[in-house]
């Protein structure tokens, strides 16, 4: 499909995009308070995090206000369209506390629940990566260039990111590790930057596991409108368990779910 078809959604979340990056971008490397979700645990929220989603859920508002909404900080608004929303207001807040440029606005358009439209931002650097059925572009300085995974490359030799290796639990870290083993390759800590970075090419595979439907949902439109795979570990569609593995190519994808396979050698 081309990206025609898609102009009007593809406009209303770069607005989404836009609002959230003004929201989002004050707040980084500052002093800020940091909260914590969990009583056990560290799992952070800060006033960007607040600021971002209240930014484009308010938009939407004007914009879309019969589309569902769901987000990270402020849950569910039921959809009356079959459309919802699917926002992730800074992913890698870890990173965002931490001063490091690779946490992103993640913003999805699911379509009787298939994410149709992806957007992952980087609001420091200036980079947006786009992605819709059929294509994907990153735009960065008013200028677009169409995007595009390498399929060239073997497992052996795979550029591979996951954001933790402990994030991986029970049986799952030997799993990882064998896949680890395998691969030329492995960086950590880039949240839902890795997988953009699948649709320019220049990394092979992020595997990951835990991650919630707002973590998702936006990755797949880029990755897959750039020619890539996203399944579970069992190739599957993404579902509840939380296990993603995306990839460049069907040989690096087909050869990495032989390995997270259970009782693989």
């Amino acid at each position: 499909m081309s990206e025609t078809e898609f102009s009007r959604d593809l406009e209303i979340a770069n607005r989404l995009a836009d609002a959230a990056r003004a929201a989002a971008l004050p707040f980084f490397r500052t002093a800020l308070t940091v909260d914590n979700k969990l009583e056990t645990g560290f799992d952070p929220v800060t006033a960007a995090d607040r600021a971002a989603e209240t930014a484009i859920r308010d938009l939407l508002e004007t914009l879309c206000p019969e589309d569902g909404i769901c987000g990270e900080e402020f849950g569910v608004k039921p959809s009356r369209s079959g459309r919802e929303w699917v926002l992730d207001p800074v992913d890698g807040t870890r990173a965002f506390i931490a001063g490091l440029p690779t946490w992103t606005v993640l913003i999805a358009l699911s379509v009787e629940n298939v994410p149709q439209i992806g957007v992952i931002d980087q609001p420091h650097i200036g980079e947006r990566f786009i992605g819709w059925p059929g294509g994907a572009k990153l735009v960065r300085e008013g200028r677009s260039s169409p995007l595009a995974v390498d399929a060239s490359r073997a497992l052996s030799q795979a550029i591979m990111a996951t954001t933790d290796p402990y994030l991986f639990e029970g049986d799952e870290g030997p799993i990882f590790q064998r896949l680890r083993n395998r691969v030329r390759l492995c960086r950590y800590g880039y949240d839902a930057y890795a997988y953009a970075m699948i649709a320019t090419g220049c990394v092979d595979l992020v595997v990951e596991s835990g991650l919630q439907k707002y973590d998702i949902a936006a990755l797949m439109p880029v990755v897959r409108g750039a020619g890539g795979i996203v399944t579970d570990w069992a190739g599957n569609p993404p579902g509840e368990s939380g296990q993603i593995i995306a990839a460049g190519s069907a040989a690096v994808h087909t050869a990495a779910l032989e390995l997270l396979r259970p009782g693989a050698l």
